[in-house]
């Protein structure tokens, strides 16, 4: 038998499995490809994600590379580094933050919904709101929607639309990770 068809026998518990080198290489390179999912998530999000102090340290470090040699081989070390972390933890967590993912899509949705209610039916919702968020910053909500509303009687851009967002996604990802 050639060195490349040989088999690596790994010992997992009590059983053996016997793994080939091409198996162990695409088990690496989607460790690698996992960690390179959360560097491209944004800092908040990133914070969310379960993992040891080295590797946040050597996602961080990610930002301040730039030559496409030295972050090859910084996504391999980060790759190394998710041998030792729980994938499937991480796994979750990225799918959070996945837009391709129909579960992502629903959450965005609900939150433009409560976006739309809080602007168009202010009372009534901003009471429905309080009792499904009871953590949020009430005042800087209504601040929000009056600030809204004026932008758009105005026709300026919508600045404040966008913070009124930010704001209903925030409390929401804070209440979801409470």
């Amino acid at each position: 038998m050639s060195k490349t068809d040989r088999l690596i026998s790994l010992q997992e518990g009590t059983e053996s499995e016997e793994i080939s080198r091409s198996e162990v290489k695409r088990q690496m390179e989607a460790l690698q490809e996992l960690g390179k999912r959360i560097t491209e998530l944004r800092p908040d999000q990133q914070a969310l994600v379960p993992m040891d102090d080295i590797l946040r340290k050597a996602i961080e470090e990610t930002r301040k590379i730039s030559a496409n040699g030295a972050l090859r081989r910084h996504f391999q070390y980060i790759g190394k580094l998710m041998r030792k972390a729980d994938a499937d933890a991480i796994k979750i967590a990225l799918n959070q933050f996945d837009t391709s993912r129909n579960e992502h899509n629903q959450k965005f949705h609900a939150l433009e919904v409560w976006r739309d209610r809080l602007l168009t039916d202010t009372d009534k919702s901003l009471t429905d709101y309080i009792r499904e968020f009871p953590e949020a910053d009430i005042q800087k909500l209504r601040q929000l929607i009056r600030n809204t509303l004026k932008e758009q009687a105005m026709g300026a851009a919508p600045a404040n639309y966008r913070k009124l967002f930010k704001f209903i996604r925030e409390t929401a990802e804070a209440q979801d990770n409470a």
